[in-house]
């Protein structure tokens, strides 16, 4: 079962990973292009543009500090490896 739970948690942020690359390859059509960019692009933007000026900014800046911490950290956590374990010690009977 954790397992699953695993392979699921991979999967979901994966997911999130490639919808907000999406989104920042919108945002940067709509950047490059302007008003000719299209209308499903110029509403993506304006949305962002909506959702960026009613959180307050410090608490946006904190999310997206966090959120590049968390990624980084679990970057190198996959380059590095699993990390190494102390060797095990053989238990002790009882019966000394």
């Amino acid at each position: 079962m954790w397992i699953f739970v695993a392979n699921a948690k991979r999967a979901l942020w994966e997911f999130i990973e490639l919808a907000f690359l999406a989104l920042l390859a919108l945002m940067l059509i709509f950047l490059l292009l302007g008003k000719s960019a299209g209308g499903y692009v110029e509403s993506v933007a304006d949305n962002v543009t909506k959702f960026a000026a009613g959180a307050s900014s410090g608490l946006l800046g904190i999310v997206i500090v966090l959120a590049v911490i968390y990624l980084a950290l679990r970057r190198m956590k996959e380059m590095s490896g699993p990390a190494p374990r102390a060797p095990r010690q053989a238990k002790r009977s009882r019966a000394q």
